[in-house]
């Protein structure tokens, strides 16, 4: 993949891409603390094989993107799909398809609302309705927030440790399917390496922001896909349900036993998905 440092307003985001610049633009959007490692390599190449440009970047405080003091707070999820839209406009893309993956789903959403003449499809995965119902929706398994409470007395000058903090935070977010271990600490190697701060990924458990658009998800016009794992246990399959039914005309595919994850064996169903979801734009053109 090819690695594209992007700067606006001073503000520095890591990208990389690969595929055909083209063939019709997939920009994939990763969850809170997730650096672009998690959009596996191998997952990238496959959807770029179907004839798709695929890009993908650290959000702030993650990689090789800014990053802040840990324990502040200097920007919203606002300011994260403000960084989505400054990351097409370095690439002189007009619009793109955009797959966001939890969080990721949310600045997915934001966008569609907001800024509706750049986003041509919408894949949601493993996410939630932005905005008040979400309070309403089952809530995050407690293991999760164990595991990254472990974080605060984690060495991390101590490389062994650190990585398998990381790919344990994966194995925590896992449904029924065997855990992919090897894969998952080789992609915690590798953002261990890329990154310039470890510890500012935290700062993701202060970002707020967007209330102007919450609940609006009945605005989004564009073909929408939810897909969301039957044993998520970060966002449970009710948020993949509850999004489907607010986003108008919207598809839910159900992946049955995964959880809060990009698992190898469901590769195959979403990136047909996104190729099918984006064809419907791309064969009216």
């Amino acid at each position: 993949m090819m690695e594209k440092i992007i700067s606006c307003n001073g503000i520095a985001i890591c990208t990389e891409n690969v595929g055909n610049p083209e063939d019709p633009p997939i920009l994939l959007i990763m969850g809170a603390m997730s650096s672009l490692d998690w959009w596996d390599e191998d997952f990238c190449s496959a959807l770029a094989a179907e004839g798709r440009y695929v890009i993908r970047y650290d959000h702030r405080d993650l990689g090789k993107s800014v990053v802040y003091e840990p324990g502040t707070s200097n920007y919203t999820i606002t300011d994260l799909a403000d960084d989505a839209i400054h990351v097409l406009d370095a690439y002189a893309l007009e619009k793109a398809h955009v797959v966001g993956m939890s969080m990721g789903g949310m600045v997915g959403q934001i966008l569609a609302v907001r800024n509706p003449e750049r986003v041509q499809s919408l894949t949601l995965i493993a996410s939630s309705v932005f905005g008040t119902e979400q309070e309403k929706l089952p809530p995050m398994d407690q293991k999760i927030l164990d595991h990254h409470g472990k974080g605060s007395s984690l060495d991390w000058s101590d490389r062994d440790a650190v990585i398998s903090y990381l790919a344990g935070g994966w194995r925590t977010l896992a449904g029924s399917k065997p855990f992919e271990k090897e894969r998952m600490y080789r992609l915690a190697g590798r953002e261990m390496n890329r990154a310039r701060q470890l510890q500012s990924r935290f700062n993701h458990a202060l970002l707020g922001g967007g209330e102007e658009f919450y609940d609006r998800m009945g605005e989004i016009a564009v073909p929408a896909v939810v897909i969301h794992g039957t044993e998520d246990p970060a966002l449970p399959f009710e948020h993949g349900k509850a999004l489907a039914r607010a986003i108008p005309h919207s598809q839910l595919i159900s992946l049955e036993g995964s959880g809060h994850e990009l698992h190898r064996t469901d590769w195959d169903t979403i990136i047909a998905s996104i190729v099918k979801t984006s064809s419907l734009i791309e064969n009216n053109r």
